[in-house]
C-alpha cells in the first residue's frame, strides 16, 4: 500500500555538540543543557511545539510542498519512506547502533564494496553530514546518480539516499534538506541487534483506512486530503 501526503506550514550535529559541560563546582544553579541547533535530532532533545507525521522510530517535520510517500504492508508496518520535492527525493532508514560508537563510516564501505561489485563508480566526498558517497548506478530508466548521507545519534543512524539533481548538488535538496535537518528519531530503550533497522508503523489513522475495504476506502477522504 502506498499513500502519499502534502504537508504544510511549517543537522548535522557532532557528539560534542550534544552536550554541554558543567563545571565542577558553581554558586548558582547549573545551566540549563542546550538543544543542538538541528537535526536529525534524539526525541530527548527534539525542539517541542513542531508539526511533524509520526512513522514511530521517526517523526518527519511538516515542510511546505514536500510529499511523503510510503510502502506499507496490511498491518500498517512500513517498507520504506520517500520524501519528494519536484525532481528530488530523499529515501530514508534508521538502524539501532551500539551506545559506543557509530557505526555510519563501517555501513559505508559496505555500500561502495555493494556497489563496486554491481559495477557502479562510487566516490566518498566531505558534505554538510561529513563523509558522504557518491555514486552513478545503471538501471532500468538510464544512468542515475545517487548521494548517500549518514548521520550517527546516540544508539541509531539515519541514511539517507539522495535521488535527481539533489544527488549531485546538495545546494538543490531545498526542502528535502529541512526534512532531514529537523528529523527526529524515537530509537526505544530496548536492546537491538546493531544495524536491525528500527520499527516504522503508519499513523493510526491511515492504517485503519488502509485495512477498509475497497467500498469502504472509497467513502472516506484520501490521505493527501487529511491534516496532518
Amino acid at each position: 500500500m502506498i499513500f502519499s501526503r502534502k504537508r504544510a506550514g511549517g543537522g548535522r550535529h557532532a557528539r560534542d555538540e550534544r552536550t554541554t559541560e558543567v563545571p565542577e563546582s558553581y554558586d548558582e544553579e547549573p545551566p540549563t543543557p542546550q538543544l543542538p541547533s538541528r537535526g536529525p535530532y534524539d526525541v530527548s532533545e527534539a525542539p517541542a511545539d513542531v508539526p511533524r507525521l509520526d512513522l514511530g522510530s521517526l517523526q518527519i517535520p511538516a515542510v511546505p510542498e514536500v510529499e511523503v510517500r510510503v510502502q506499507a504492508d496490511p498491518q500498517g508496518v512500513i517498507q520504506q519512506v520517500v520524501l519528494v520535492h519536484g525532481q528530488n527525493a530523499l529515501q530514508l532508514g534508521v538502524f539501532a547502533a551500539p551506545r559506543s560508537e557509530g557505526i555510519w563510516d563501517e555501513v559505508r564501505e559496505e555500500i561502495r564494496q555493494s556497489l563496486f561489485k554491481d559495477g557502479a563508480a562510487a566516490q566518498e566526498v566531505e558534505g554538510e553530514y561529513g563523509t558522504e558517497l557518491h555514486a552513478r548506478v545503471r538501471t532500468p530508466e538510464g544512468l542515475t546518480d545517487l548521494r548517500f548521507v549518514g548521520i550517527d545519534g546516540p544508539r541509531w543512524m539515519v541514511r539517507g539516499v539522495y535521488q535527481g539533481g539533489a544527488a549531485t548538488d546538495p545546494a538543490a535538496a531545498g526542502p528535502l534538506a529541512l526534512c532531514l535537518d529537523g528529523l527526529v528519531v524515537d530509537r526505544g530503550h530496548e536492546a537491538k541487534p546493531v544495524r536491525e533497522p528500527l520499527p516504522l508503523r503508519l499513523p493510526r489513522d491511515v492504517a485503519e483506512q488502509a485495512s477498509q475495504s475497497p467500498e469502504q476506502a472509497s467513502q472516506s477522504p484520501a490521505p493527501g486530503q487529511r491534516e496532518a
